[in-house]
């Protein structure tokens, strides 16, 4: 008997399902113990979530893939009672024991739910907690009654010092504290740091939050709460052991040193600096080792502590993130010392600095199949990380692969893709440009790159040689938030020495500007790209990340422009040609959001938006092939195969010949992720996809391609599927299974694959690295 592809499916999980259940989940539970099967948090307060008072449950069950399959709970019962075994081991190490329910730890979580409660300002909630046994399982139930909150109603200031009084007042938008709020001691908590780093900022080095407290009355009716902010002077002894009260100082910087050998590892104190030259530079002092590996120029440049400037914390975090840039050093420390110099409290600042590799060599290999063609690709990068002592860093790499092709190849070159390239690029830690004042490109911390680049690629349709060059900036703010990145100029040539027969017969005859695009041509343009995120790559957050990204590029107006005033003459079809090739002009815009809800550490779900458009003009009526959308693959549409998806409602016939069509000038792709951990270092998701791309104009070759305004959302196709994912922290592992559940390319009838899905047909296999969005 044949079964259909939705019968299939079904049986599968079925199956699954049932080896998983009859797992017995309380087979490690020994007599009068209970697994702990749920917990759940309820609140009679919509401003008080559920979710923010999970984490202070102190025993939380069995983590189920999806809410639904205990699988680490699974493969430890799998284990048997003989741990000598190494299999059983291996099983109980990569699953996790039982969470055996135990009334004391229930107990503490309601304590720390009230007081998290009373912090917030509900001082009189109550925490009911609800047990319900069965059949060797508990379920656990908190439930909040949160009854009327306290509200501040009135803040005074106890601030003896009037200086400090006048900065702290100075800006009174930005206090945190203020009549009618609730009295939550997490707001006063950031009040005192806040106040902590605004003096810390104006010359207060001395002084940290310890110093600022709080008064409160809380006897007034209606739970309104009368606060007071104390400002502490520095208690201190004087000869008689008696204690005093003196006022917090100013501290001004007096000699800024740069240590530039210092060896944090070395148990010997004074080994840990080893000078042998010290070289006074602008009023600073560098203590160089045995190599002058940096140029004094370099050190002055990336500080922000300037000899009698006011202490400042933001200058010192200023100066952390400009040597940091610095890919020669290995670590910067920076220390103070304060000294009296007259009645003037100041500090000697030392900028410790440790050389690290100078050179790196790294190899890269990698393997691909595109649908069952198979290839490997080998990489190879030289980095010099202070080519000129100015931690100038020199990137040269060479790439080198090779795929085997099949399909219907009649007439081609060859049967195989090959590629050779090569690039070579200077990164400048500094704004490099003419007539910059130095305070500005100081202030910016910009990166500037310069990079050439050539590439050689054969593929069954073509040979192409890609070459180019480009001047770019790269510079954060807002403490890092914001990325931005700015291509000045970018040129880059497409010459194609040989194509096929097909390879040019496929193309329209009656279109000669879309035979151009895949001939010679020369692009020179200019790109801006904005990105904002909260996301920390080094440490696994909690709460919802997001990410922002913005990009908009021109390409051929500068040439466009000199072709009119010079007059240049035209082609045929009223094209400028540079040296006989006709360069590109168009304008791009593209915007990609995605949110992630962090439900905890093992539960998440994500979504992402993204859309763009590109219209050509001027000197282009259709824009170059590598520059057009494509839709389908691991980070698109994953129910399709790369460049197999759209335009539209078109359909691609033969991949390998067929794919010059399937690209467009506006994309559209929306997709949502539900991603949970296994065990070990596995994670499962769940996917569904949606988008297309579409052209703007109605190309001939291009049948159904064109966005229509009051069509195309029935053109958007969808897919779902399941995927497989290894974490290992740096570095994450991506196989996808996507299948197509709306197919905007098959007849109308027959566009709902998701009804009678067939596994050869519909299914899309993807390995990638890192998340998809």
């Amino acid at each position: 008997m044949r079964l259909s592809g939705k019968k299939y499916n079904y049986i599968l999980i079925c199956l699954v399902v049932t080896v998983l259940a009859s797992c017995s989940t309380t087979r490690h539970v020994g007599p009068n113990q209970y697994l702990l099967n749920r917990v759940s948090v309820t609140t009679d307060n919509s401003a008080v979530k559920a979710g923010e008072l999970k984490p202070y449950i102190k025993q939380e069950p069995n983590h189920k893939t999806f809410g639904i399959i205990g699988l680490p709970l699974f493969f430890y019962n799998l284990s048997g009672q003989d741990t000598s075994k190494w299999f059983n081991r291996w099983l109980r190490k990569i699953g996790t024991p039982p969470v055996i329910y135990d009334s004391t730890l229930t107990i503490k979580s309601q304590n720390e739910i009230r007081k998290a409660l009373n912090n917030k300002g509900y001082i009189n909630a109550v925490v009911n907690v609800d047990t319900i046994a069965h059949k060797k399982k508990m379920k656990v139930r908190y439930k909040v009654t949160t009854n009327k909150p306290y509200h501040i109603e009135n803040i005074s200031y106890n601030i003896p010092n009037t200086d400090i009084e006048k900065i702290i007042m100075k800006d009174t938008a930005s206090l945190l504290l203020k009549p009618g709020i609730l009295f939550d001691r997490n707001v006063l908590e950031e009040e005192r740091q806040r106040i902590s780093n605004l003096l810390r900022n104006n010359g207060y080095y001395a002084f940290n939050k310890e110093y600022i407290t709080y008064t409160a009355d809380t006897s007034l009716r209606n739970n309104g709460v009368e606060l007071e902010l104390n400002l502490m002077p520095i208690p201190v002894e004087n000869k008689n052991n008696e204690l005093i009260y003196r006022k917090h100082d100013i501290y001004l910087i007096n000699d800024v040193y740069f240590v530039t050998n210092y060896n944090p590892m070395s148990l010997e104190q004074d080994k840990r600096f080893n000078v042998k030259d010290t070289v006074e530079y602008k009023g600073y002092y560098i203590l160089y080792g045995d190599k002058q590996y940096l140029k004094k120029e370099v050190l002055i440049n990336n500080c922000f502590l300037q000899p009698g400037a006011l202490f400042n914390n933001r200058d010192v975090d200023r100066t952390y993130a400009a040597f940091g840039r610095l890919k020669i050093l290995k670590y910067v420390n920076i220390r103070f010392v304060p000294v009296k110099i007259g009645e003037q409290d100041m500090l000697n600042c030392y900028i410790l600095l440790t050389e690290g590799k100078g050179q790196t060599i790294s190899v890269d290999v990698e393997g691909t199949n595109s649908a069952g063609d198979l290839g490997f690709a080998l990489g190879l990068t030289h980095q010099h990380r202070n080519i000129f002592r100015g931690a100038q860093t020199l990137t040269t790499k060479f790439r080198a692969a090779y795929e085997s092709m099949s399909g219907n190849l009649s007439g081609i070159i060859n049967d195989n893709y090959t590629e050779l390239g090569g690039e070579m690029g200077i990164t400048l830690p500094e704004f490099l440009f003419p007539f910059i004042q130095s305070s500005v490109r100081k202030r910016l911390r910009a990166t500037t790159e310069f990079a050439v680049n050539i590439n050689y690629q054969r593929r069954p349709e073509y040979t192409r040689v890609i070459a180019g060059g480009g001047w770019n900036y790269k510079w954060y703010t807002h403490q890092n938030i914001y990325r931005h990145h700015l291509d000045l100029v970018d040129i880059s040539y497409i010459y194609l020495p040989k194509t096929s027969n097909d390879f040019l017969n496929n193309l329209p005859s009656d279109n000669p500007l879309l035979r151009n695009s895949y001939e010679n041509h020369f692009i020179m343009r200019s790109s801006y790209v904005f990105y904002r995120s909260n996301l920390n790559p080094v440490v696994k957050s909690s709460h919802n990340i997001y990410t922002l990204r913005v990009a908009g590029e021109i390409a051929g107006n500068v040439l466009y422009g000199i072709s009119k005033l010079t007059k240049m003459k035209q082609g045929e079809y009223g094209e400028y040609s540079i040296l006989g090739i006709r360069y590109a002009q168009y304008a791009k815009f593209d915007m990609d959001y995605a949110y992630t809800f962090v439900f905890n550490e093992r539960n998440s779900l994500a979504l992402h938006a993204g859309a763009g458009i590109e219209i050509p003009y001027g000197n282009s009526e259709i824009l170059p092939f590598e520059k057009r959308y494509f839709s389908g693959g691991a980070n698109s549409v994953r129910g399709w195969s790369v460049r197999t998806l759209g335009p539209g409602r078109y359909k691609g016939i033969n991949q390998t010949i067929d794919f010059m069509n399937q690209c467009g000038d506006i994309r559209l792709d929306l997709n949502a992720e539900y991603r949970s951990k296994l065990i070990w270092k596995l994670e499962m998701a769940a996917f569904i996809d949606a988008g297309n791309i579409w052209t703007i104009k109605n190309y001939e070759s291009q049948p159904g391609g064109q966005f229509k305004i009051n069509s195309f959302y029935k053109e958007i196709a969808l897919a779902y599927g399941l995927g497989i994912r290894f974490d290992f922290n740096y570095f994450l592992l991506r196989f996808d299974l996507g299948m197509k559940a709306f197919d905007p390319g098959m007849p109308d009838s027959k566009q709902w694959v998701l009804i009678k899905p067939r596994f050869s047909r519909d299914a899309t296999f993807h390995f990638a690295v890192g998340y998809p969005f």
